[in-house]
């Protein structure tokens, strides 16, 4: 679904970068400026600096004179505003919102997300024209947001309702052991654990069993088998020197 970003009046050439650090984390390009304070704001040194790489947004984002430029093709207009308006869209919590749009009918060709100036929020007449005013839940006694930390909670609160990315898991190399490598260990083990007086060679019980089974079940590599039998040795010359 075509998603744009769309910022008004922003001050502070800092926030356009980390706006479009925010966007391309969650996989999102089209960002708009609607008279921003800097006519050269997407070269300016500070915000390349805060887009930490997101360079390609930059060089795809547009600045245009008007509202009505930057929402061309867009079909569902989301504002952001802390407080609701009087005569406004209705106001809601972007998850909220989001889950009910995907679970529309007929969900929009295109979304907008509309974001106003950094010191005056937007205007009441940008607000009155979109279809809902996005409210994030915040601490009652605290809820001023930084511009970028806004874009970036509504850009992954939509991205996870587009389907969202798989979690990156890493998966170590880690050959396991064979069971030759596994019986040796055992092995010397015992031979450790009799020197220790911990295991009763004449009355050994399901001890050396179940620690088999313990260690079948956790599957060492083979580094683990080298270590469990460093502490095996330990064991035995320590056991060797308190016999001296």
């Amino acid at each position: 679904m075509r998603t744009r970003f769309v910022l008004i009046q922003t001050s502070h050439a800092g926030n356009v970068g980390g706006v479009a650090r925010a966007m391309k984390v969650m996989g999102f390009h089209d960002l708009v400026l609607v008279q921003p304070r800097w006519a050269n704001v997407l070269r300016r040194e500070e915000t390349i600096q805060r887009a930490s790489g997101a360079n390609d947004v930059l060089s795809q984002a547009r600045i245009v004179e008007t509202l009505d430029e930057a929402l061309d093709g867009m079909s569902h207009l989301c504002a952001t505003a802390m407080t609701p308006r009087d005569f406004g869209p209705p106001t809601r919590a972007p998850r909220e919102h989001f889950t009910d749009l995907m679970g529309a009918g007929d969900p929009p060709d295109g979304v907008a997300f509309l974001f106003g100036s950094e010191r005056f929020g937007m205007r009441n007449e940008d607000v009155y024209r979109c279809h809902v005013a996005l409210s994030i839940p915040t601490a009652p006694d605290f809820g001023s947001l930084n511009l970028a930390a806004a874009v970036q909670l509504i850009a992954y609160d939509w991205r996870q309702a587009l389907g969202g990315f798989a979690a990156p898991v890493a998966v170590p190399e880690r050959p396991q052991a064979d069971a030759r490598a596994l019986a040796g260990m055992l092995e010397h083990l015992e031979r450790a654990l009799v020197a220790v007086d911990f295991l009763d060679p004449d009355a050994p019980k399901k001890l050396m069993p179940r620690l088999n089974q313990l260690f079948n079940r956790a599957a060492p590599s083979e580094e683990e088998i080298h270590i469990l039998r460093g502490v095996a040795k330990a064991m035995l010359q320590a056991a060797a020197r308190g016999k001296d």
